[in-house]
């Protein structure tokens, strides 16, 4: 067998050399992601903090007035199933007087029930508020007493060094009476 004598070495070996390098190169970029995976993996949220990720809370045992704290993330959530009177509060602010301004429908799917995070905007201290005889502050919510913020019943920040209101979490009723949180 004898070569046409019009094909030079590159000619013939040209399509060799390509095959190579590009089979090569696959195979090396399949080895760098199978060594990168665990490192990428590392970054994904462990389970028990995927546990976390929502909770559940059934709100029919909390009375009119009363306010419970319930866990999600790591961070205290503020429950509060607000009074009539309480919501009139809220509702008749007005907004353009406030730090961070926004109107109570906006931070409540139903009026009577208030869900915040109950960590302070300031310093994230947990203001007081929860429990009966706690200081609620000059607008009767909660009451940060390590920097003095003062927060109405719909969580806005009303007086003191908080920027921001007490952020309201993801939440949906499932039920009348039920919610999840996250």
């Amino acid at each position: 067998m004898t070569d046409n004598p019009t094909n030079t070495a590159e000619e013939i070996d040209g399509p060799r050399r390509d095959f190579l390098l590009i089979s090569t190169s696959a195979l090396g970029a399949a080895g760098v992601a199978v060594a990168a995976w665990p490192f990428i993996h590392s970054i994904n949220p462990a389970a028990d903090v995927l546990a976390l990720a929502s909770t559940e809370v059934d709100l029919s045992a909390i009375e009119e007035g009363q306010s419970v704290t319930v866990m999600w993330r790591g961070k205290p959530v503020f429950i509060r199933h607000r009074s009539a009177a309480e919501i009139a509060e809220a509702e008749s602010v007005d907004t353009s007087d406030l730090k961070d301004p926004e109107s109570d429908a906006d931070r409540v799917q139903k009026a009577q029930w208030l869900v915040t995070v109950g960590v302070c905007t300031h310093l994230g201290c947990i203001p007081s508020g929860q429990s009966v005889g706690d200081n609620r502050g000059e607008f009767g919510g909660w009451y940060c007493p390590c920097h003095g913020s003062h927060y109405d019943t719909s969580g806005r920040i009303r007086k003191g060094p908080a920027p921001f209101n007490l952020p309201v979490p993801p939440y949906a009723f499932t039920e009348d009476t039920m919610i999840v949180i996250g």
